[in-house]
This record gives C-alpha cells, sequence and structure tokens, in this order.
C-alpha cells in the first residue's frame, strides 16, 4: 500500500510539474505574442512609410487571389476593376435621347454595333462640351476618316478612328501608355480632337482647319475632304434634332480615304499643324 500510495503521489506531482510548466510557457508566449504586437504597432505608427509598403503589398496579394481561376469567394469568371472601367461598351438606352438616336442612326449606316458606337458617341460629346466643338462634327471626321473602324491605318501610316498620324503626334500619347494606344478608340478619339484644335486655330476657319487636317493646307484642293465632313456634319446634326434622315440604299462601311498628298508632304504639313 504504501509502495501504491508513493507511485500515485509521485505520478500526481509529475503531472502538476507538466501543468504548470505548459502554462508558464504558454504565459510567456502570450506576453511575447503582445510585446510583439505593441512593437509593431509602435512601428508602423513612426513608420508611415513601411505601413504603405505593407499595405500595398497586401493588397497586390488580395487582388492576385480574387483572379485565381478555382477562388471560392471571387470566381475565375470576376473581370479586374480596371477591365470594367476600361469598357469601351455601353447601353445605347442609357444615354440621353439626342444621342441615343445618333447612335442608333449611324449604327444602321456604318454596320457597326450600337454597343462600341454608343461609347464613342457620348466621349465626343464630352470633349465637344470641353473644346467647344460640335460633338457632331467630331463624329463626322469619324466617319469620313475610318467608317468607325478603330483598326483603320492609311497608306501614309495615318491610324485609327481620327486617322491621326500617330509617328507626327507620339507625344500625344503618352500619357495613354505610348503609341500603341492610337488603335485604343478613346485614346485616338481624344488625341484626334486635339489635333484638330491645333489645326483650326492654325488655320482660322473651320474648314481651313479640314484642309490642314488632311493635309492638303499648302495644296490648290483636298479632294472633297471639307466638303464630305460638312455633309455628314449636317446629317447627324439632323438627326441629333430629332429629323428623319434616310439612310443610303446600299449602306456601305467606308474604308479610309486614300492620302491626297504624297507621304513627305504630308508629314511636313500635319507636323507643323500638330506642334
Amino acid at each position: 500500500m504504501t509502495a501504491s500510495t508513493n507511485l500515485i503521489q509521485g505520478l500526481r506531482t509529475c503531472v502538476a510539474d507538466i501543468a504548470q510548466g505548459l502554462f508558464e510557457i504558454t504565459h510567456n508566449g502570450f506576453a511575447m505574442l503582445g510585446l510583439a504586437v505593441m512593437f509593431a504597432t509602435l512601428t508602423l505608427t513612426a513608420r508611415p512609410d513601411i505601413r504603405e509598403l505593407g499595405e500595398t503589398q497586401l493588397r497586390d496579394w488580395l487582388e492576385s487571389r480574387q483572379i485565381l481561376p478555382g477562388n471560392v469567394e471571387t470566381p475565375a469568371s470576376t473581370p479586374p476593376a480596371e477591365t470594367i472601367d476600361r469598357a469601351t461598351a455601353s447601353d445605347p438606352r442609357d444615354l440621353p435621347k439626342q444621342q441615343a438616336s445618333v447612335a442608333f442612326w449611324l449604327s444602321k449606316k456604318y454596320r457597326v454595333a450600337p454597343e462600341p458606337l454608343s461609347s464613342l458617341v457620348a466621349e465626343a460629346y464630352d470633349i465637344g462640351r470641353r473644346t467647344k466643338l460640335d460633338p457632331t462634327l467630331i463624329l463626322a471626321i469619324m466617319a469620313v476618316e475610318s467608317g468607325f473602324n478603330p483598326f483603320a491605318q492609311s497608306a501614309v501610316g495615318a491610324q485609327g478612328l481620327m486617322q491621326v498620324m500617330t509617328k507626327i503626334h507620339g507625344d500625344k500619347y503618352e500619357t495613354f501608355g505610348g503609341t500603341l494606344a492610337a488603335f485604343d478608340p478613346l485614346a485616338n478619339l481624344r488625341v484626334g480632337v486635339k489635333v484638330l484644335q491645333e489645326c483650326i486655330a492654325r488655320a482660322g476657319s473651320l474648314e481651313g482647319g479640314l484642309r490642314f487636317y488632311v493635309g492638303a493646307a499648302n495644296l490648290e484642293g483636298d479632294s472633297g475632304y471639307a466638303g464630305k465632313v460638312m455633309a455628314e456634319h449636317a446629317r447627324i446634326q439632323s438627326v441629333a434634332s430629332g429629323r428623319s434622315v434616310a439612310l443610303p440604299a446600299a449602306t456601305v462601311t467606308p474604308s479610309a480615304p486614300p492620302p491626297v498628298v504624297e507621304p513627305a508632304v504630308a508629314d511636313k504639313v500635319v507636323s507643323v499643324a500638330g506642334s
């Protein structure tokens, strides 16, 4: 009995010692954790640059997890936010009545989907208000220059919706990430309007500015370019005002117009207009 009693007491003492040791280790561990948290908090408060770096890395990690295939919280089909922001199409029914009428009419005439055209129409009206240019004029230039084909390119290197001479006006694309933005519809539209503004200011008149724009300022004629733009401008204005404008019997999407001058001359003229 004495031996059994001693064994039991020894076991109890051993268990008690182990429990005490675990308690002390856990207690010390929580104390160390608390000190680490306090130290980290003080460091982040005193060093905002470290805090900003940590926040950036955490945000990047979370965003990378959002687009991983099979992610439970965010499916792979969910597009990144920047993709949604850069969408170049919209529902024409969301436009004001005047703009929607223009978008649908241009869509039928040039056989282009109304959704991307709606974004271009809305952008043209927005830029028109800011630059004091008639938005229907901007749309008319796009119609004559490219038939609303954002990937059009002429023999002399004019590119995109507004057929901007990219190699001459490349500096204007710097804020859009470089000259490849010439094929981005909205970037090309904004650069084209800037070039048009410069041409009109240099010529002192709208029709003179159109001659500069097409590179025919120093020539006797512009192959009817200004007349085509003004005629289409008048038609689009009529549509915008609510009047019925008949479409051609056989509507064909026009291609970019042929150059009216030799490449070397065109480069020289447009370079002066856009400087």
